[in-house]
């Protein structure tokens, strides 16, 4: 085992570090009041590749590895959650799924403008009815023959309002029941697709999330992904690839909050001494370091194991879950070391306990991830 990042990793990561500082600082607390979406720096880290980071350089990507991915949302998340959720469903929801699974035909005409920053994507699984239980699909694509007719409601959906292309998943058929169910490549703009009101949001404000409206909707035949019936395996794997993202939005909430209580700690004093040499603090920031470095480790393994070609079922479910609670536990004690500060906007605690509790719910609540664990470990 080696634990060592290489030089290029360690680039990246620099520069995720470098951008989030420089770029994404400046201003994000105003984009958080004001539910902004942050257009100019995600245009920039498109620019950067990091909206196609894994992506073979022939289709626009950057060609880099997993742990590569993680080091950069890490550092992005730690600043800005909501441009680090972009980042992720636009790398492992959309360009990931498109790249395994689409024609070439697909890849030429979509992959290539998602991947090199160009457009942004998103990924329409989610439904009134439809959250956890993603095989209970309301939203049909009536087979017409040279085209599907594309009916209902998709909920939660991230880069909603700024995306330009959108994998949508369906169900063609009820009698099959999930091996009924197929996804597609929907453009905007197309007649009959509305876009719903911004959600207005606890966390991750800067984050556009909207619902999605089709009515008679054309999608073309050719944009079908896959064969017929094959939109519930491509839902699930895409899906296991997109917890790692997610894991690492959660750790890079986590280690930026622990980073500002750390800093908050060595410098606020309380009974003549900075109060990192009270006991209490310090074991609060000793039990934050262990929890993150173990998130860490874990987000680290799964994407390991992605570059690898291994079944990451488990290993990312296992990263989400428990990142996901490092990031509520890490940014609740950084707003109680910080105490009456923590609440206040200016030091920057309170949004990031705030955007973290979305980790624990999308692309899979905990539980969920608790199901795919359990179900693993019972093989």
């Amino acid at each position: 085992m080696d634990f060592n990042l290489s030089e290029e990793q360690l680039m990246i990561q620099q520069a995720a570090r470098d951008f989030a500082q420089n770029e994404l600082l400046p201003g994000v607390i105003e984009r958080d009041r004001d539910q902004k979406f942050p257009t100019e720096q995600v245009k920039k880290m498109g620019e950067m590749g990091l909206l196609g980071m894994m992506v073979d350089p022939k289709y626009g990507g950057a060609g880099m590895d997993s742990v590569s991915y993680v080091l950069a949302i890490e550092e992005i998340a730690k600043i800005d959650a909501s441009a680090a959720v972009v980042m992720s469903v636009n790398n492992s929801l959309v360009c990931a799924g498109l790249e395994k699974f689409a024609s070439e035909e697909q890849k030429i005409k979509y992959l290539t403008p998602l991947a090199s920053g160009q457009v942004i994507g998103a990924f329409a699984l989610s439904e009134p009815e439809a959250g956890s239980d993603a095989t209970s699909q309301k939203t049909t694509a009536e087979d017409k023959g040279d085209y599907y007719l594309l009916n209902g409601i998709k909920n939660w959906i991230t880069n909603g309002g700024n995306a330009s292309y959108y994998v949508v998943i369906a169900q063609t058929d009820p009698e099959k029941k999930h091996k009924g169910i197929n996804a597609f490549i929907v453009e905007k703009g197309w007649e009959g697709f509305e876009i719903g009101p911004k959600e207005d949001k606890l966390g991750i404000r800067g984050s556009d999330t909207h619902s999605l409206i089709f009515n008679n909707v054309k999608v073309p035949k050719e944009n079908r992904i896959g064969e017929d019936g094959f939109g519930f395996n491509f839902a699930m794997a895409v899906l296991n690839g997109g917890r790692i993202g997610i894991a690492s939005q959660a750790l890079g909430i986590a280690s930026g909050a622990y980073e500002l209580a750390l800093k908050y700690a060595k410098t606020r004093k309380a009974f003549k001494t900075e109060i990192i040499n009270h006991q209490a603090i310090a074991f609060k920031l000793a039990d934050m370091a262990t929890q993150i470095t173990a998130a860490r480790m874990l987000c680290y393994k799964a994407a390991t194991e992605k570059d690898a070609g291994k079944d990451i079922s488990e290993s990312g479910a296992m990263a989400k879950l428990y990142a996901s609670q490092v990031a509520m536990d890490t940014t609740i004690e950084a707003v109680q070391i910080h105490g009456g500060y923590g609440y206040v906007k200016e030091y920057h605690v309170e949004r990031l306990m705030r955007d973290a509790k979305i980790t624990q719910i999308y692309e899979g609540t905990s539980e969920i991830q608790k199901i795919v664990i359990s179900r693993s470990i019972a093989k």
